[in-house]
């Protein structure tokens, strides 16, 4: 059963396509992507060239999942992800927010990752 879009959906989705048209991510700097839903948070390090994800974080995870999608708990996945990152040697990436405002829950995930040593 196929539902309609809302009209915040909408706008997303349009955001969404605009930024991706701009936003790619290489090998030396693979692209940050972020998703959240009602409940939980995702970001995944994505090489656009090969089309391979490198890294990936969710609050569904074992070791995150007491966290929910609120601004505390971006900023315990947004360290979290960049000592992974760290790990694989990879210290730059281009942000992608995925057609949401860089407000709230994006950007502490952003500015923690950034306060990790990640730059963008």
């Amino acid at each position: 059963m196929l539902r309609k879009m809302t009209d915040k959906q909408r706008k997303r989705l349009h955001r969404k396509v605009h930024i991706r048209k701009s936003v790619y991510g290489t090998a030396e700097r693979p692209r940050l992507t972020v998703f959240k839903s009602g409940k939980n948070l995702y970001a995944q390090v994505i090489n656009d060239d090969e089309g391979k994800t490198l890294a990936s974080i969710s609050t569904l995870e074992k070791d995150f999942i007491a966290l929910k999608a609120n601004v505390d708990s971006a900023n315990k996945l947004g360290e979290a992800l960049g000592a992974r990152l760290k790990d694989k040697n990879i210290t730059k990436v281009v942000f992608d927010r995925n057609g949401y405002l860089y407000h709230g829950v994006v950007k502490a995930l952003a500015d923690a990752t950034r306060k990790a040593g990640i730059e963008f």
